[in-house]
Protein backbone atom coordinates (compact mmCIF):
# COMPACT_ATOMS: atom_id res chain seq x y z
CA UNK A 1 0.00 0.00 0.00
CA UNK A 2 1.58 3.29 -1.05
CA UNK A 3 1.86 6.41 1.05
CA UNK A 4 -1.25 8.12 -0.35
CA UNK A 5 -3.43 5.08 0.32
CA UNK A 6 -2.07 4.76 3.85
CA UNK A 7 -2.81 8.44 4.45
CA UNK A 8 -6.37 8.08 3.17
CA UNK A 9 -6.86 5.02 5.35
CA UNK A 10 -5.73 6.99 8.41
CA UNK A 11 -8.08 9.83 7.47
CA UNK A 12 -11.00 7.44 7.22
CA UNK A 13 -11.55 8.16 3.52
CA UNK A 14 -12.20 4.56 2.44
CA UNK A 15 -13.99 3.04 0.64
CA UNK A 16 -12.28 4.76 -2.25
CA UNK A 17 -11.32 3.40 -5.64
CA UNK A 18 -8.03 4.77 -6.87
CA UNK A 19 -6.97 4.16 -10.42
CA UNK A 20 -3.44 5.27 -11.24
CA UNK A 21 -2.56 5.34 -14.91
CA UNK A 22 1.17 4.95 -14.75
CA UNK A 23 3.39 5.88 -17.66
CA UNK A 24 6.47 4.68 -15.83
CA UNK A 25 9.08 2.77 -17.73
CA UNK A 26 10.49 -0.53 -16.53
CA UNK A 27 13.33 1.16 -14.65
CA UNK A 28 11.09 3.69 -12.88
CA UNK A 29 8.56 3.26 -10.11
CA UNK A 30 5.07 4.72 -10.65
CA UNK A 31 4.70 8.38 -9.67
CA UNK A 32 3.38 9.15 -6.22
CA UNK A 33 1.28 12.00 -4.95
CA UNK A 34 2.66 14.58 -2.52
CA UNK A 35 -0.06 15.77 -0.16
CA UNK A 36 -0.18 19.26 1.31
CA UNK A 37 0.39 19.48 5.09
CA UNK A 38 -3.23 20.35 5.86
CA UNK A 39 -4.40 17.30 3.90
CA UNK A 40 -2.60 15.06 6.39
CA UNK A 41 -4.88 16.20 9.22
CA UNK A 42 -8.58 15.37 8.97
CA UNK A 43 -9.47 18.01 11.60
CA UNK A 44 -7.94 20.82 9.53
CA UNK A 45 -9.17 20.26 5.97
CA UNK A 46 -11.47 18.12 3.83
CA UNK A 47 -10.07 14.85 2.43
CA UNK A 48 -7.62 15.36 -0.43
CA UNK A 49 -8.29 14.77 -4.09
CA UNK A 50 -6.34 11.68 -5.07
CA UNK A 51 -4.68 12.27 -8.44
CA UNK A 52 -0.98 11.34 -8.47
CA UNK A 53 1.48 13.47 -10.37
CA UNK A 54 2.38 11.99 -13.77
CA UNK A 55 5.96 11.25 -14.73
CA UNK A 56 7.96 14.24 -15.88
CA UNK A 57 8.78 14.01 -19.59
CA UNK A 58 12.42 13.53 -20.44
CA UNK A 59 14.57 15.59 -22.78
CA UNK A 60 13.32 18.96 -24.04
CA UNK A 61 9.75 20.28 -23.88
CA UNK A 62 9.02 23.15 -26.26
CA UNK A 63 6.51 25.84 -25.26
CA UNK A 64 5.70 29.51 -25.76
CA UNK A 65 4.90 32.49 -23.59
CA UNK A 66 3.07 35.70 -24.41
CA UNK A 67 6.12 37.94 -24.73
CA UNK A 68 9.07 35.57 -25.10
CA UNK A 69 8.27 32.97 -27.74
CA UNK A 70 10.06 29.79 -28.82
CA UNK A 71 11.14 28.36 -25.49
CA UNK A 72 12.03 24.95 -24.20
CA UNK A 73 12.32 23.29 -20.81
CA UNK A 74 15.31 20.94 -20.72
CA UNK A 75 15.43 18.24 -18.05
CA UNK A 76 18.79 17.99 -16.28
CA UNK A 77 17.96 15.27 -13.76
CA UNK A 78 14.88 13.42 -12.51
CA UNK A 79 16.68 11.69 -9.64
CA UNK A 80 16.01 14.12 -6.78
CA UNK A 81 13.74 13.56 -3.77
CA UNK A 82 11.68 16.57 -2.73
CA UNK A 83 14.31 19.12 -3.77
CA UNK A 84 13.94 22.50 -2.11
CA UNK A 85 16.58 25.03 -3.13
CA UNK A 86 19.44 25.78 -5.57
CA UNK A 87 22.73 27.63 -5.06
CA UNK A 88 25.17 28.20 -7.94
CA UNK A 89 28.87 27.66 -7.28
CA UNK A 90 31.43 29.81 -9.15
CA UNK A 91 32.49 26.85 -11.34
CA UNK A 92 28.93 26.45 -12.63
CA UNK A 93 28.02 23.53 -10.39
CA UNK A 94 24.75 23.62 -8.47
CA UNK A 95 24.15 22.73 -4.84
CA UNK A 96 20.61 21.42 -4.29
CA UNK A 97 18.95 20.67 -0.97
CA UNK A 98 16.59 17.71 -0.61
CA UNK A 99 14.03 17.95 2.16
CA UNK A 100 14.86 14.44 3.52
CA UNK A 101 18.19 15.88 4.69
CA UNK A 102 20.62 15.57 1.80
CA UNK A 103 22.71 18.16 -0.01
CA UNK A 104 23.35 17.19 -3.65
CA UNK A 105 25.60 18.60 -6.34
CA UNK A 106 25.08 18.82 -10.10
CA UNK A 107 28.44 19.09 -11.88
CA UNK A 108 28.72 19.62 -15.64
CA UNK A 109 25.00 18.88 -15.94
CA UNK A 110 25.18 15.56 -14.10
CA UNK A 111 23.81 14.81 -10.63
CA UNK A 112 26.51 13.12 -8.59
CA UNK A 113 25.30 9.90 -7.01
CA UNK A 114 26.74 10.51 -3.55
CA UNK A 115 25.27 13.29 -1.39
CA UNK A 116 27.58 16.09 -0.30
CA UNK A 117 29.08 15.36 3.10
CA UNK A 118 28.79 17.66 6.10
CA UNK A 119 25.06 18.28 6.64
CA UNK A 120 24.15 17.53 10.28
CA UNK A 121 21.34 15.26 11.41
CA UNK A 122 18.03 16.67 10.17
CA UNK A 123 14.55 16.21 11.62
CA UNK A 124 12.23 15.31 8.75
CA UNK A 125 8.49 14.92 8.53
CA UNK A 126 6.76 16.57 11.46
CA UNK A 127 3.02 17.00 11.89
CA UNK A 128 2.59 18.54 8.45
CA UNK A 129 5.25 16.41 6.80
CA UNK A 130 7.31 19.42 5.66
CA UNK A 131 10.20 19.54 8.10
CA UNK A 132 13.69 18.82 6.81
CA UNK A 133 16.57 20.48 4.98
CA UNK A 134 15.41 23.76 3.48
CA UNK A 135 17.40 26.57 1.89
CA UNK A 136 21.03 26.82 0.77
CA UNK A 137 22.87 30.07 -0.06
CA UNK A 138 26.45 31.20 -0.55
CA UNK A 139 28.05 34.07 1.35
CA UNK A 140 28.39 37.19 -0.87
CA UNK A 141 32.17 36.89 -0.43
CA UNK A 142 32.19 33.16 -1.06
CA UNK A 143 35.33 33.40 -3.17
CA UNK A 144 37.18 34.61 -0.05
CA UNK A 145 35.64 32.62 2.82
CA UNK A 146 33.96 29.60 1.07
CA UNK A 147 30.99 29.80 3.45
CA UNK A 148 27.77 27.94 2.63
CA UNK A 149 24.62 28.60 4.70
CA UNK A 150 21.65 26.28 5.06
CA UNK A 151 18.43 26.18 7.06
CA UNK A 152 17.07 22.99 8.53
CA UNK A 153 14.99 21.51 11.32
CA UNK A 154 17.30 20.51 14.12
CA UNK A 155 16.06 17.50 16.13
CA UNK A 156 14.87 18.38 19.63
CA UNK A 157 14.74 16.24 22.74
CA UNK A 158 10.96 15.83 22.45
CA UNK A 159 11.15 14.50 18.89
CA UNK A 160 10.25 17.73 17.10
CA UNK A 161 12.43 19.92 14.89
CA UNK A 162 13.46 23.56 15.49
CA UNK A 163 14.25 25.93 12.61
CA UNK A 164 18.02 26.46 12.62
CA UNK A 165 20.61 28.25 10.49
CA UNK A 166 23.81 26.34 9.84
CA UNK A 167 27.07 27.31 8.17
CA UNK A 168 29.89 25.25 6.72
CA UNK A 169 33.04 25.81 4.69
CA UNK A 170 33.12 24.43 1.15
CA UNK A 171 36.29 22.46 0.44
CA UNK A 172 35.48 21.58 -3.16
CA UNK A 173 33.66 18.33 -2.43
CA UNK A 174 31.86 18.83 0.90
CA UNK A 175 31.29 21.00 3.95
CA UNK A 176 33.76 21.25 6.81
CA UNK A 177 33.73 23.21 10.06
CA UNK A 178 29.93 22.89 10.11
CA UNK A 179 28.21 24.70 12.96
CA UNK A 180 24.80 26.05 13.97
CA UNK A 181 25.05 29.83 14.05
CA UNK A 182 21.42 30.67 14.90
CA UNK A 183 18.91 28.48 16.70
CA UNK A 184 15.39 29.84 16.79
CA UNK A 185 14.03 27.22 19.17
CA UNK A 186 10.79 27.47 17.19
CA UNK A 187 9.21 24.04 16.74
CA UNK A 188 6.07 23.10 14.83
CA UNK A 189 7.44 25.10 11.89
CA UNK A 190 7.84 24.29 8.20
CA UNK A 191 9.41 26.41 5.43
CA UNK A 192 12.50 28.56 5.89
CA UNK A 193 14.40 30.71 3.38
CA UNK A 194 17.52 32.88 3.56
CA UNK A 195 18.88 35.82 1.57
CA UNK A 196 21.72 38.29 2.08
CA UNK A 197 20.60 41.90 1.90
CA UNK A 198 22.54 44.81 0.47
CA UNK A 199 23.46 45.67 4.05
CA UNK A 200 25.36 42.34 4.17
CA UNK A 201 22.90 41.04 6.77
CA UNK A 202 21.11 37.69 6.65
CA UNK A 203 17.32 37.72 6.35
CA UNK A 204 15.67 34.43 7.26
CA UNK A 205 12.03 33.34 7.25
CA UNK A 206 10.65 31.12 10.01
CA UNK A 207 7.17 29.78 9.36
CA UNK A 208 4.33 29.41 11.83
CA UNK A 209 1.31 27.12 12.08
CA UNK A 210 -1.12 28.09 9.32
CA UNK A 211 -4.14 26.47 10.94
CA UNK A 212 -5.22 24.90 14.19
CA UNK A 213 -4.98 26.06 17.81
CA UNK A 214 -1.48 27.59 17.51
CA UNK A 215 -2.34 29.87 14.63
CA UNK A 216 -1.70 32.96 16.78
CA UNK A 217 2.03 32.31 17.21
CA UNK A 218 2.82 34.67 14.32
CA UNK A 219 1.74 37.58 16.55
CA UNK A 220 3.61 36.35 19.65
CA UNK A 221 6.73 38.52 19.81
CA UNK A 222 8.39 36.18 22.32
CA UNK A 223 8.35 33.40 19.71
CA UNK A 224 10.36 33.29 16.48
CA UNK A 225 7.62 31.35 14.64
CA UNK A 226 5.96 33.46 11.95
CA UNK A 227 8.77 36.00 11.81
CA UNK A 228 11.60 37.18 9.58
CA UNK A 229 14.85 37.52 11.47
CA UNK A 230 17.88 39.66 10.64
CA UNK A 231 21.35 38.42 11.55
CA UNK A 232 25.02 39.10 10.96
CA UNK A 233 26.91 36.57 8.87
CA UNK A 234 28.10 34.82 12.05
CA UNK A 235 24.51 34.42 13.28
CA UNK A 236 24.74 37.13 15.93
CA UNK A 237 22.03 39.78 16.27
CA UNK A 238 22.67 43.34 15.01
CA UNK A 239 22.26 46.10 17.58
CA UNK A 240 20.06 48.09 15.17
CA UNK A 241 17.39 45.41 14.81
CA UNK A 242 14.01 47.09 15.45
CA UNK A 243 13.12 45.22 18.66
CA UNK A 244 16.51 44.87 20.37
CA UNK A 245 16.15 45.67 24.07
CA UNK A 246 12.33 45.69 24.07
CA UNK A 247 10.68 43.59 26.75
CA UNK A 248 8.69 40.67 25.38
CA UNK A 249 10.41 40.65 21.97
CA UNK A 250 12.95 38.21 20.61
CA UNK A 251 15.92 40.38 19.59
CA UNK A 252 16.43 38.78 16.18
CA UNK A 253 12.94 39.69 14.97
CA UNK A 254 12.87 42.03 11.98
CA UNK A 255 9.19 41.64 11.01
CA UNK A 256 6.18 39.82 12.49
CA UNK A 257 2.85 38.43 11.34
CA UNK A 258 3.97 35.91 8.70
CA UNK A 259 2.40 32.57 7.91
CA UNK A 260 4.70 30.50 5.72
CA UNK A 261 7.50 32.36 3.94
CA UNK A 262 8.68 30.36 0.92
CA UNK A 263 11.08 32.75 -0.82
CA UNK A 264 13.25 35.79 -0.20
CA UNK A 265 14.83 37.81 -3.03
CA UNK A 266 16.46 41.21 -3.39
CA UNK A 267 14.89 43.67 -5.81
CA UNK A 268 17.86 44.48 -8.08
CA UNK A 269 16.79 48.12 -8.57
CA UNK A 270 15.57 49.16 -5.12
CA UNK A 271 17.54 46.80 -2.89
CA UNK A 272 14.34 45.89 -1.03
CA UNK A 273 13.81 42.42 0.38
CA UNK A 274 10.80 40.75 -1.26
CA UNK A 275 9.11 37.70 0.23
CA UNK A 276 6.59 35.14 -0.99
CA UNK A 277 4.14 33.84 1.56
CA UNK A 278 1.64 31.02 1.24
CA UNK A 279 -1.89 31.74 2.33
CA UNK A 280 -4.42 29.06 3.30
CA UNK A 281 -7.20 28.58 0.73
CA UNK A 282 -6.39 31.73 -1.25
CA UNK A 283 -4.37 34.69 -0.08
CA UNK A 284 -0.85 33.87 -1.31
CA UNK A 285 1.21 37.07 -1.17
CA UNK A 286 4.31 38.91 -2.26
CA UNK A 287 5.42 41.31 0.46
CA UNK A 288 8.08 44.02 0.61
CA UNK A 289 9.87 43.57 3.91
CA UNK A 290 10.32 46.69 6.05
CA UNK A 291 11.89 46.89 9.50
CA UNK A 292 9.56 46.47 12.45
CA UNK A 293 6.38 46.04 10.40
CA UNK A 294 3.53 43.65 11.08
CA UNK A 295 2.28 41.69 8.05
CA UNK A 296 -0.99 40.72 9.63
CA UNK A 297 -1.29 36.95 9.84
CA UNK A 298 -3.77 35.79 11.16
CA UNK A 299 -5.40 39.14 12.01
CA UNK A 300 -6.04 39.88 8.34
CA UNK A 301 -5.90 37.73 5.22
CA UNK A 302 -7.34 37.53 1.73
CA UNK A 303 -7.70 33.78 2.23
CA UNK A 304 -10.22 31.37 3.67
CA UNK A 305 -9.88 28.51 6.10
CA UNK A 306 -9.62 25.13 4.36
CA UNK A 307 -13.24 24.42 5.39
CA UNK A 308 -14.48 27.63 3.75
CA UNK A 309 -14.91 30.44 6.34
CA UNK A 310 -12.93 33.65 5.87
CA UNK A 311 -9.82 34.05 8.02
CA UNK A 312 -10.76 37.66 8.79
CA UNK A 313 -13.73 39.95 8.22
CA UNK A 314 -11.61 42.26 6.09
CA UNK A 315 -8.37 41.61 4.21
CA UNK A 316 -6.42 44.66 5.38
CA UNK A 317 -6.02 47.12 8.22
CA UNK A 318 -4.32 50.53 8.34
CA UNK A 319 -1.81 49.51 11.00
CA UNK A 320 -0.76 46.36 9.13
CA UNK A 321 1.29 45.95 5.94
CA UNK A 322 -0.51 45.08 2.71
CA UNK A 323 0.97 42.71 0.11
CA UNK A 324 1.88 44.08 -3.32
CA UNK A 325 0.61 40.98 -5.13
CA UNK A 326 -2.16 38.60 -4.00
CA UNK A 327 -3.41 35.29 -5.43
CA UNK A 328 -7.07 34.25 -5.37
CA UNK A 329 -7.23 31.31 -5.64
CA UNK A 330 -3.94 30.23 -4.13
CA UNK A 331 -1.26 28.71 -6.36
CA UNK A 332 0.68 27.27 -3.39
CA UNK A 333 3.26 30.05 -3.84
CA UNK A 334 6.89 28.99 -3.35
CA UNK A 335 10.16 30.17 -4.98
CA UNK A 336 10.82 33.57 -6.56
CA UNK A 337 13.46 35.28 -8.68
CA UNK A 338 13.90 38.64 -10.42
CA UNK A 339 14.98 38.25 -14.03
CA UNK A 340 17.96 40.48 -14.87
CA UNK A 341 19.67 38.47 -17.63
CA UNK A 342 20.05 38.92 -21.37
CA UNK A 343 18.91 35.53 -22.67
CA UNK A 344 15.23 36.54 -22.48
CA UNK A 345 15.17 40.26 -23.34
CA UNK A 346 11.36 40.54 -23.15
CA UNK A 347 11.44 39.28 -19.56
CA UNK A 348 13.72 41.98 -18.15
CA UNK A 349 12.45 43.27 -14.74
CA UNK A 350 9.89 40.48 -14.57
CA UNK A 351 9.44 38.47 -11.40
CA UNK A 352 9.06 34.70 -11.68
CA UNK A 353 7.40 32.62 -8.97
CA UNK A 354 6.78 28.91 -8.56
CA UNK A 355 3.50 27.34 -7.49
CA UNK A 356 2.60 23.90 -6.19
CA UNK A 357 -1.01 23.83 -7.41
CA UNK A 358 -3.90 26.16 -8.12
CA UNK A 359 -7.10 26.24 -6.10
CA UNK A 360 -6.24 23.07 -4.22
CA UNK A 361 -6.38 20.91 -7.37
CA UNK A 362 -3.58 18.40 -8.06
CA UNK A 363 -1.66 18.55 -11.35
CA UNK A 364 -1.95 22.35 -11.59
CA UNK A 365 1.55 23.35 -10.46
CA UNK A 366 3.03 26.16 -12.53
CA UNK A 367 5.50 28.97 -13.02
CA UNK A 368 4.07 32.49 -13.14
CA UNK A 369 5.65 35.54 -14.74
CA UNK A 370 4.67 38.91 -13.26
CA UNK A 371 5.28 42.17 -15.11
CA UNK A 372 5.56 45.48 -13.25
CA UNK A 373 5.61 49.15 -14.20
CA UNK A 374 8.44 51.55 -13.30
CA UNK A 375 6.99 51.95 -9.79
CA UNK A 376 6.87 48.19 -9.24
CA UNK A 377 3.11 48.06 -9.49
CA UNK A 378 1.70 44.92 -11.09
CA UNK A 379 0.64 45.13 -14.72
CA UNK A 380 -0.05 41.52 -15.70
CA UNK A 381 0.82 37.94 -14.85
CA UNK A 382 1.15 34.84 -16.98
CA UNK A 383 0.99 31.17 -15.91
CA UNK A 384 3.45 28.86 -17.62
CA UNK A 385 4.18 25.13 -17.87
CA UNK A 386 1.00 23.95 -16.18
CA UNK A 387 0.89 21.30 -18.91
CA UNK A 388 3.73 19.48 -17.12
CA UNK A 389 1.34 18.81 -14.20
CA UNK A 390 4.22 19.11 -11.71
CA UNK A 391 4.41 20.81 -8.32
CA UNK A 392 6.97 23.62 -8.72
CA UNK A 393 9.14 24.31 -5.67
CA UNK A 394 11.85 26.80 -6.65
CA UNK A 395 12.94 28.97 -9.56
CA UNK A 396 16.29 30.75 -9.82
CA UNK A 397 18.14 32.73 -12.44
CA UNK A 398 21.46 31.07 -13.13
CA UNK A 399 24.75 32.87 -13.85
CA UNK A 400 24.22 31.99 -17.52
CA UNK A 401 20.99 34.03 -17.64
CA UNK A 402 18.77 30.96 -17.91
CA UNK A 403 16.06 29.97 -15.44
CA UNK A 404 16.37 26.81 -13.33
CA UNK A 405 13.37 25.11 -11.75
CA UNK A 406 12.91 22.38 -9.12
CA UNK A 407 9.76 20.26 -8.87
CA UNK A 408 8.41 19.37 -5.43
CA UNK A 409 7.99 15.65 -5.95
CA UNK A 410 9.33 12.43 -4.46
CA UNK A 411 10.71 11.92 -7.96
CA UNK A 412 11.88 15.51 -8.18
CA UNK A 413 13.24 17.14 -11.31
CA UNK A 414 15.72 19.90 -12.03
CA UNK A 415 15.12 21.56 -15.40
CA UNK A 416 16.16 24.77 -17.10
CA UNK A 417 14.23 27.15 -19.32
CA UNK A 418 16.13 28.34 -22.39
CA UNK A 419 15.49 29.87 -25.82
CA UNK A 420 14.51 27.15 -28.27
CA UNK A 421 15.98 28.87 -31.33
CA UNK A 422 17.01 32.23 -32.69
CA UNK A 423 13.79 33.07 -34.57
CA UNK A 424 12.29 36.52 -33.80
CA UNK A 425 9.87 36.54 -30.86
CA UNK A 426 7.22 38.49 -32.80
Amino acid sequence: MNRVLRTLRDLGCFPLLVVIASTATADRVPPRQTLAPHELRASVAPPPIVWPTPAMPGGAIEFESAEQRHLRAVVITKALEQPWSIAFLPDGSMLITERPGRLRIVHHGVLEARPVQGIPNVKTGGEGGLQGLMDVVLHPRFSENRWVYFTYHKPTADGDGATTLGRGTWNGTGLTDVRDIFESGATGTEASRVVFGRDSMIYMTISAPGSGPQIGRSQDTDDYAGKIVRLRDDGSIPADNPFVGRTGYKPGIYTVGHRNGHALAINPETGEVWQTEQGPSGGDEINIIRAGRNYGWPLVSYGRDYWGPRISNRPSREDLEDPIVVWLPSIGLTGMTFYTGDRFPHWKRNVFVAGLREGGIPRTGQIQRIEFNDKWEELRREPMLMELKQRMRDIRQGPDGLLYVLTAEDQGTLFRIEPAESRPNF
